[in-house]
């Protein structure tokens, strides 16, 4: 991920096609939205269009707009989603959904940054950024015929890689966290967090589903908890764990989180808000995890 970013930080500062690859759910509109934030187009629009879930009779209408009476129902002109996007970035999600025949006027558009729309001769100039996203190997799309050769070339000048979950295991607990806080509004009364069970089910789970699965799960288990820890069942998770950890790992897992907190907080001066940003964590996160220990900025509740 810390490789992730730094090519983030790179390709956000040139106007390159950037082609991004990952599984379903792994964050593959995040990543072109950060890249979108961090370029000099960032006050512009970001537009995301999911090639496979519009119409193949209508997707060639909303990508490139139509004009009055292009076809039954047009009474007045459209601008299509290339052109809302003008002097930001276009977000093309599943770009290997895109049909056959339209790929050519795609490539058409990256070629000469013009689009006509339906039923229109005249050709609009358009100043727009793009950023393609896949699950599938564009390469393999290639080999089989589905996919035009020379607009992936066209696409893949910045290739990008966003990894899967299970292989970003040190982050799983790190998010677990950062959804609890972000869905706090719906916790069930009382929860607190995640019992040591629920981490361990956590970071044995495969996660096929990548973030989306996470926070689906997290989410269900801040509703439907009962006490006031999160535990495997409540996320669906029970069979990924076969045993407790060993309380001795418990007891050193405590003590080395209590040490680190105690440390945290001498150096910023018994300030939650400052220990908080040094640990990377939010305040709110630091204020349970402060409570889980029995702890306080100043002093120690037991």
């Amino acid at each position: 991920m810390q490789r992730l970013h730094a090519q983030i930080e790179r390709v956000s500062k040139v106007p390159a096609p950037v082609l991004i690859w990952g599984e379903s759910g792994s964050g593959k509109e995040l990543t072109a939205q950060s890249i979108h934030t961090r370029s000099p187009r960032g006050g512009g629009p970001f537009v995301a269009v999911n090639c496979g879930a519009i119409s193949p009779t209508l997707i060639h209408s909303e990508l490139f707009g139509y004009e009055r009476g292009a076809f039954t129902g047009a009474t007045q002109g459209k601008a299509g989603l290339i052109e809302s996007a003008d002097g930001g970035t276009l977000f093309l999600d599943e770009i290997g959904d895109l049909p056959k025949e339209l790929q050519a006027n795609l490539l058409r558009f990256l070629q000469e940054q013009t689009i006509c729309r339906l039923g229109s001769t005249r050709q609009i100039r358009v100043d727009v950024r793009v950023v393609a996203a896949s699950h599938v190997q564009l390469q393999d799309a290639v080999v089989t015929g589905t996919f035009r050769e020379d607009l992936y070339y066209r696409l893949a000048v910045l290739p990008l890689t966003v990894p899967s979950l299970r292989e970003r295991r040190d982050d799983l607990i790190a998010l677990a966290e950062h959804f609890f806080d972000v869905y706090a509004a719906e916790k069930a009364p009382g929860l607190r967090g995640f019992s040591d069970r629920a981490f361990a089910a956590i970071l044995e789970h495969d996660w096929p589903g990548n973030v989306r699965e996470l926070i689906n799960r997290v989410r269900r288990a801040m509703v439907m908890a009962d006490g006031r820890l999160i535990a495997p069942e409540d996320m669906g998770l029970a069979h990924s764990i076969a045993i407790q950890p060993p309380a001795a790992l418990d007891d050193t897992r405590m003590r080395s989180e209590r040490s680190a907190l105690r440390d945290c907080l001498d150096r910023s001066g018994q300030n939650v808000s400052r220990a908080a940003r040094e640990l990377g964590v939010s305040r709110t996160t630091m204020y349970r995890l402060l409570d889980k220990h029995g702890m306080r900025a100043g002093t120690e509740l037991h």
